[in-house]
């Protein structure tokens, strides 16, 4: 197991899985034409941290844009860090947003409701 780093494209976030830290950074719109094949990576990644590992989770998200296909997919991470944190595992999100992109945060707070983790927002924008 080892950190992970993919570049964006158009149509999807840039990820950073970081090992050493216990991070997962996903920044960017995120609507790739098949988000089974784009969160996998990431899904297993988790998965095998949280079996290897004790180290705490922390998960930064600034997702401008999040299609149905993503939004499952993401269901399956937070599933994954639900329970690693009713096991005992210390787990946070932070969702960061710009509060000119309503969509954004009622994202953030439709994913914060299915969860008993720490989950913030933090709005981004500077005007």
């Amino acid at each position: 197991m080892q950190s992970y780093e993919k570049a964006p494209t158009v149509s999807t976030p840039w990820v950073k899985l970081d090992l050493e830290r216990g991070r997962i950074d996903l920044v960017g719109d995120s609507y790739p034409v098949n988000s089974f094949e784009f969160y996998q990576p990431i899904v297993q990644w988790l998965n095998e941290f949280l079996t290897q590992s004790r180290q705490a989770v922390h998960v930064e998200l600034e997702l401008t844009y999040v299609n149905t296909g993503s939004i499952k997919s993401m269901l399956e991470l937070f599933d994954l860090l639900e329970e690693a944190y009713q096991a005992g595992r210390a787990v946070t999100v932070l969702w960061k947003y710009d509060s000119r992109n309503k969509r954004a945060l009622e994202s953030a707070e439709e994913f914060s409701e299915d969860v008993s983790f720490p989950f913030t927002t933090q709005d981004t924008f500077i005007p």
